[in-house]
């Protein structure tokens, strides 16, 4: 069984990252938190915790191996006991888990269903099922911190449109990654603004991809508005 993967990060898919392990590329599905932290880590090398699972039709006449990867042990440790819910499987786990493992962690502590009903996937009867099933057994997790870009990662390269010449290769800009908890606060920013999960991440990848630096939540929102569209 793997257990563990360390590897080229070669793309990064909506839900789904493919990681370089010698000659072969691996497909993982990640949850939109992880997706939030490695999107700016593509050629990195980068290790994630995995669980594995066979997925099955209807009829069961097939089956097709997953692998779903984690930044943390921790991660998948939370994400291993989220199953345990009754009617909550691989799939609706990682889906709900588009928050940080210590937010759904408080949240079942203090029992409050209505914040994990706004989480992907996860209706009323569902959030009191996680509440009544986890609330003894996620104190550890509150104290989990959010997986965090290494301070030493190299920035990564993106290329600046429409400033080359024609017939001229286009200029590289360097982009100054911010760490992953910097991300998350962005993220939860626009979504106390307003913004729905799908506009927040939108506007989140439009600043991480336009190859400006940015240190501090307040450059990152400024930026993000300052933007077109």
């Amino acid at each position: 069984m793997i257990t563990k993967m360390t590897g080229t990060l070669n793309r990064v898919l909506d839900d789904e990252v493919r990681l370089q392990v010698g000659p072969i590329e691996y497909g993982l599905s990640v949850s939109e938190s992880v997706r939030r932290v490695v999107q700016m880590r593509v050629n990195q090398e980068i290790t994630f915790h995995v669980f594995q699972y066979f997925e099955g039709n209807n009829t069961g006449s097939r089956f097709i191996p997953r692998l779903i990867g984690f930044l943390t042990e921790a991660e998948l440790e939370f994400f291993d006991l989220f199953c345990t819910v009754d009617k909550i499987g691989a799939k609706k786990a990682l889906k709900a888990m588009a928050r940080p493992v210590k937010e759904i962690a408080d949240a079942i502590l203090r029992q409050d269903a209505r914040w994990l009903s706004t989480l992907p996937g996860i209706g009323a009867a569902t959030a009191e099922q996680i509440v009544t099933t986890l609330k003894k057994k996620v104190t550890a997790y509150t104290m989990v911190k959010s997986p965090e870009l290494p301070p030493d990662a190299p920035p990564t390269e993106k290329k600046a449109k429409g400033s080359a010449k024609k017939g001229e290769p286009e200029p590289v800009a360097n982009v100054t990654p911010a760490d992953g908890a910097l991300i998350e606060d962005v993220y939860q920013a626009l979504m106390g603004l307003g913004h729905s999960p799908i506009e927040a991440r939108s506007r989140l990848d439009g600043l991480l991809t336009c190859g400006k630096p940015f240190g501090t939540l307040q450059d990152a929102l400024a930026l993000i508005y300052s933007q077109k569209g």
